[in-house]
Formats: structure tokens, C-alpha cells, sequence
């Protein structure tokens, strides 16, 4: 099966691009980890009966109302501490993106997949790191079901059933495809894509329709420098 070329081949990132993606991977952790701070402070304002009427809690509106919402002391000394780990984890976050930041400057890929709505620098860096050398994908469909976005495929005799996607691979890559679909701001191609197969599918498959499209712009970022269908909308 060797000889004939039927076993797939492991492919095994070099190191430095391992260092990055521990890097990557652990300011994913500590994003995770702020998430859930926050969470506990509106979860303890939400047992003393605190209205929040800011969207933001931790905006300069909502330090003022922390200061002065006059919570029981056990509950002051918790949101507190919340707010003292908060303050760290977010330096924390600063310092590594900064480290990202510096490591992809002259990356060509990290550059053109920030061309895809979007995308920022965060999700570009997962994009770069979690997928590595993509000219290992023969097609831009091998990267999508790598990443686990592909239909499941299930095939019995003359019997064909497409099921639910996959998940399988990088979830880190899957997670960044479904966020930059929601932070599409505006007429974008991609947006409309999305409600347009949301309206015949259903929301969650036109999430994942979309997710889809933005890998295929990934690969092509990645592989070639620059996304040209993007470039020649411009344009």
C-alpha cells in the first residue's frame, strides 16, 4: 500500500513553528480563562440584584458602577479579586499578542488572510499557526475537511447520507472560522452568504457554510501570498 501510495502520510510541524503555536494556544487559554472572570462577576452582581445597564461591564461606565454598586463584603472581596485577575490575565493576553505580533510581521500569509472579513490579527495567527504549511492540502476542500467543517459521509450500496460535520481536526481552526463569520460587518460576500443558506438550511448550517468559505480564503492566502478574488473586488 507504501509502494502504491494508498497510506496517508503524518506530517510533523518543525519546531519553531511549535513554539508559536504553544504560544497561540496559550493565549487561547487565558482569553478561556478572563471569559470565565467575567462571567462570575455578572453572575455575582445577578445575586444582589445589580442592574447592568452597559453593555460593557469592564468599559470605563461599568469600572464606575463596579466601584460603587455597594455589594455584602463577601461579595465585594470576590468581585475584587475577579477584577485584580482580570487586570492580569488581560497583560498577560497584551504580552503574548505582541510576541505573535512580532514573530508573523513578515509573513506574507498572515498579512493576506487579514484581508478576509473579518479577520483580524488573532484569528489570522490561528489560521497561520494551527495549519502550518498548507501547500500539503492538495485543494482548498482537503483543508475544509481537515478542519472538520465537511459533512459527514456515510454510503451503503446505492445509499448516500451526508450528516452532520465532522469536527474532527484542528477545533482551534474550526472556532476561528465560526467567530470571523460573526464579526462580518456589513454587505460582505460572505455574510451573504451565510443568510442565504441560513434562510433555506437553517442558522447553524449557514454558520457553518460560511465558516467553510473563509477557510477556502484561508488556503489561498496562505498558499499564494494574496486572496485575488478579494484584491479584484477591490479593485
Amino acid at each position: 500500500m507504501l509502494r502504491m501510495g494508498r497510506l496517508a502520510e503524518a506530517w510533523i510541524a518543525p519546531p519553531a513553528l511549535r513554539e508559536l503555536r504553544e504560544l497561540i494556544r496559550y493565549r487561547a487559554k487565558l482569553v478561556h480563562l478572563r471569559t470565565s472572570c467575567k462571567a462570575q462577576v455578572h453572575a455575582v452582581l445577578a445575586k444582589e440584584g445589580v442592574t447592568v445597564p452597559m453593555t460593557d461591564l469592564f468599559g470605563v461606565a461599568g469600572q464606575v458602577l463596579l466601584d460603587s454598586c455597594g455589594l455584602a463584603d463577601a461579595y465585594a472581596v470576590r468581585v475584587e479579586s475577579l477584577r485584580d485577575l482580570i487586570e492580569i490575565l488581560e497583560r498577560e493576553i497584551g504580552m503574548l499578542q505582541g510576541r505573535v505580533d512580532t514573530w508573523l510581521a513578515d509573513d506574507a500569509g498572515f498579512h493576506a488572510v487579514q484581508s478576509i472579513p473579518g479577520v483580524g490579527p488573532v484569528l489570522g495567527a490561528i489560521f497561520v499557526a494551527e495549519i502550518g504549511d498548507v501547500t500539503r492540502f492538495r485543494t482548498a476542500h482537503h483543508l475544509a475537511s481537515w478542519a472538520g467543517l465537511t459533512p459527514s459521509h456515510h454510503e451503503s450500496d446505492t445509499t448516500v447520507h451526508r450528516g452532520h460535520i465532522t469536527k474532527q481536526g484542528s477545533r482551534l481552526v474550526r472556532w476561528a472560522a465560526v467567530e470571523a463569520v460573526q464579526h462580518q460587518r456589513g454587505p460582505t460576500p460572505i455574510r451573504a452568504h451565510h443568510h442565504r443558506v441560513a434562510d433555506r438550511r437553517g442558522k447553524n448550517i449557514g454558520r457553518v457554510a460560511a465558516a467553510r468559505k473563509i477557510v477556502t480564503l484561508v488556503y489561498y492566502g496562505l498558499r499564494d501570498g494574496n486572496i485575488r478574488c478579494l484584491a479584484n473586488a477591490e479593485t
